[in-house]
């Protein structure tokens, strides 16, 4: 189990992250069918294929630093991802880059810094709020039970796990919410009942850290 996240881990856990998505994309879809376009499994599927494909590719130096293959990644998920999804899903990797800067391992507490650094950028390209019923609602609880373990001076494992089971509780907290953001919105009262498709891939993806983590 990695003690750090280190470039190697980010990378598998990008590669991750796109299995599971690649499993649920129909979930996804079905999700997404209902307050939605019904592409958000498709088009994560698609757009995170292509980044895994660019990180597949040798390292030129440029992105020696974890804060660096951060951003780098942010900014392959803005061309990659079709959608909302894409510019929020780079808002959180370019913010957490920024934060981790010329680090070349990030220790639970340092991992939490950075990815509420990446939720502050993702919030301020999307102005969501808790309750808006999106991704928001999936990744603020997590980075928060994150920063807790880590405070109290959990390990990468049981921290990232803590950020897991927190991502799941909110995404299924948005199943009664009433959709303030996105095209959910349109439909009112429609909305409630549903789980977000947005929050559903943001839980896939912390989930796809702690696999990362405990493989690292």
């Amino acid at each position: 189990m990695a003690t750090a996240v280190t470039n190697g881990v980010i990378i598998d856990w990008l590669a991750r992250f796109h299995d599971i998505v690649a499993k649920q994309r129909a979930y996804l879809t079905e999700l997404d069918s209902a307050i939605g376009d019904a592409d958000h499994g498709v088009n994560m599927d698609r757009g995170l294929a292509q980044v895994v494909a660019m990180l597949d590719q040798p390292a030129d130096g440029s992105d020696a630093s974890t804060g660096a293959l951060l951003e780098r990644i942010g900014n392959a998920l803005l061309t990659s991802l079709g959608g909302a999804p894409g510019p929020l899903y780079s808002a959180l990797f370019l913010g957490a880059g920024a934060a981790a800067g010329e680090r070349t391992r990030l220790d639970p507490a340092e991992l939490a810094d950075s990815l509420r650094a990446g939720l502050a950028e993702l919030v301020r390209r999307g102005s969501a709020e808790s309750g808006d019923k999106t991704m928001f609602d999936a990744l603020d609880p997590a980075v928060q039970a994150l920063q807790k373990a880590a405070d109290d001076g959990a390990g990468l494992g049981p921290a990232t796990a803590a950020a897991a089971a927190a991502a799941v509780a909110g995404r299924e907290a948005t199943a009664p919410m009433l959709a303030r953001k996105g095209r959910a919105s349109y439909l009112g009262e429609r909305s409630i009942g549903h789980v977000d498709p947005g929050a559903a891939s943001a839980t896939m993806l912390v989930i796809a850290l702690v696999e990362a983590v405990a493989q690292g």
